[in-house]
């Protein structure tokens, strides 16, 4: 590995989870939450990847209340730059509820329609920003293309920095729901076709690219640009393909599942912020792999987020 430091940024959805301490309420029964944790998916990817050493910068908003303390506290404890992070006057940060069932399900309700969550910072002064920040690689995460208007920004700022050399991350994080809207599954087409690092789950592929192999559909994208494919399969470990030809795999760990969400997106942040760093493919892979099984380890969408060192044990432990 090299000693470099990449700069990544992100932006997208802020909010704060509250988590139900019983089971299979479906948030419908009085019932004890846990909370607020910071969240977000693109606040999770952006939060591990400073913890592993990244440069980061992120473009979100939140409210003028607690809550929205909750995250600004958050990214300044990892050196996240706010510079971009808006302060919304007469909104409230945006929230979720999440009751966990006996079958591992999750039942949610969110509250970010009419949150602060929509008010960040985008358009050209967005990107001039992200550009003079010295961007390596730039995360969109699929929960975000949800609301139309920051779908639209979102994709245009993707654009603009894509056509200014910055790599393009981009994790599909489909939305089932939003399957039948013509306009979310342009959106994702079109982060794909511009994509370095394209970074399904095995949920996004099924429905992306039904019946299709992992060796077809990475060897499409790698013929279209993208230099990184990694399908995250969850309890199947993970899969990548480097541009070229290199394939690397890895089993995953076996550790007792405390609270699944946000896995993915600590996945994909160190994953992304190693190789930016100079980290090898299948150094990069096998990490990002081990802090995918951390942060199912801990409640909260960011707490079994870890740092490279914390990583390093984690592995050095394993047989």
């Amino acid at each position: 590995m090299t000693s470099g430091r990449g700069s990544i940024g992100s932006m997208g959805e802020l909010l704060v989870e509250f988590i139900c301490t019983g089971k299979d309420g479906h948030n419908r029964q009085p019932s004890i939450y846990a909370g607020p944790y910071p969240s977000g998916a693109p606040g999770i990817f952006i939060d591990q990847a400073a913890r592993v050493g990244a440069r980061t910068i992120f473009s979100g908003a939140v409210g003028a209340d607690a809550f929205g303390q909750v995250l600004l506290d958050r990214f300044a404890s990892v050196r996240v730059s706010d510079a971009l992070v808006r302060v919304a006057a007469g909104v409230p940060t945006g929230s979720a509820f999440v009751s966990y069932n006996s079958d591992g399900t999750r039942d949610f309700v969110f509250n970010i329609a009419h949150s602060a969550a929509a008010h960040l910072p985008v358009g050209e002064a967005a990107i001039a920003s992200f550009a003079s920040f010295g961007l390596d690689a730039f995360h969109i995460s699929g929960s975000t293309l949800g609301d139309p208007k920051m779908a639209a920004a979102a994709l245009h700022i993707c654009k603009a920095l894509h056509g200014r050399g910055v790599a393009i991350s981009f994790d599909p994080n489909v939305r089932k729901e939003l399957l039948t809207d013509p306009s979310y599954m342009d959106t994702v087409r079109a982060l794909l076709e511009i994509a370095t690092f394209v970074l399904p789950s095995a949920e996004d592929a099924a429905v992306l690219f039904p019946g299709e192999s992992f060796e077809t559909f990475s060897q499409r994208f790698h013929e279209a640009g993208a230099r990184y494919v990694v399908l995250k399969r969850g309890e199947a470990g993970c899969v990548g393909s480097l541009a070229g030809g290199t394939i690397e795999a890895f089993d995953a760990h076996a550790v007792e599942v405390v609270d699944p969400t946000g896995a993915g997106d600590c996945f994909c942040a160190t994953f992304v912020a190693l190789v930016t760093q100079g980290f090898a493919f299948g150094e990069a892979l096998r990490f990002a792999n081990a802090a995918g099984a951390l942060a199912v380890c801990k409640t909260g969408p960011m707490e079994g987020n870890s740092s490279l060192a914390e990583i390093e044990a984690f592995l050095g432990k394993r047989p």
